[in-house]
């Protein structure tokens, strides 16, 4: 128990016997519960990229105690090394590592990879979190976190990331949509523009799609961070207007002058026209 407490202490959390052993029985819970979910799941493969070893130990644990295969790293070079042989489901990136950092780290996996991508990051500054996300990132969290939390967030997106591996096949609603010149499959799950694909992560396509769905209408920001992320909009929240910026990026359009995803100051964004 004291092992176990001095570990956890590293995230913050620990201030009393109880809540420690609320976490024990948590993870108990999930190890019975790996016998329901187990098949599905350990074919999903985690990796963790984290120099500080007791951190990414206990992350491998709860992942562990998911059911999920993980891959475990101290550096960026192994991890990289790791990709060319591994098929990866979800990636867990400190932003601080020894050989490379781990916003470059996450340019470099979205050069040929498209699964989830979760910063953990000890820097609170909003800017840190707006980089990871303009750099490719799907989520964030902050470090000291609850393990718990993270594991909700995993879960989270590789939901996300298995429905639009299995596009057209279990599809509640079969649906394509047309607008000037870019055409989006919910079929397929593709975002043509102009004849060209581009290249979304899961989690760009469902921004794309959102807006697509409501074209003409201005939604906020507040709207579809809770539609396309589901949790609650706080105050302050930078995340959706970073990947807004990543697929203007995609899609060669400059912020001033956008063709087809339009910022309506002080509301929120736009397909189409009113």
């Amino acid at each position: 128990m004291r092992h176990w407490n001095h570990r956890l202490k590293i995230y913050g959390r620990i201030r009393d016997e109880g809540y420690l052993q609320k976490l024990f029985a948590c993870s108990t819970m999930t190890s019975n519960k790996q016998t329901k979910e187990g098949n599905r799941q350990m074919a999903e493969s985690i990796l963790v990229v984290d120099d500080e070893q007791e951190i990414a130990d206990l992350v491998e644990v709860y992942l562990h105690n998911e059911g999920y295969t993980v891959h475990k790293f101290y550096n960026a070079k192994d991890a990289l090394n790791c990709l060319d042989k591994t098929t990866i489901s979800l990636a867990l990136l400190d932003v601080m590592l020894p050989d490379m950092d781990g916003f470059s780290l996450c340019r470099q996996i979205r050069q040929k990879f498209y699964f989830p991508i979760i910063m953990l990051t000890a820097k609170v500054e909003d800017m840190d979190k707006i980089m990871g996300l303009t750099v490719g990132a799907d989520d964030y969290i902050t470090k000291p976190f609850n393990p718990l939390e993270l594991m909700a967030r995993v879960k989270t997106q590789l939901r996300r990331y298995t429905r639009y591996n299995t596009a057209g096949v279990t599809q509640e609603r079969d649906e394509e949509i047309d607008i000037r010149g870019m055409h989006i499959s919910n079929i397929s799950h593709k975002c043509m523009l102009n004849g060209q694909e581009i290249a979304l992560t899961p989690l760009e396509f469902d921004i794309v799609w959102y807006l697509a769905r409501k074209q003409g209408k201005v939604v906020s920001s507040e709207e579809l961070f809770e539609a396309v992320w589901k949790e609650k909009y706080l105050d302050n929240n930078n995340t959706v207007m970073a990947h807004i910026a990543r697929i203007r990026d995609k899609m060669h359009e400059t912020a001033r002058k956008p063709k087809f995803i339009k910022t309506v100051w002080g509301v929120g964004y736009k397909i189409g026209e009113i």
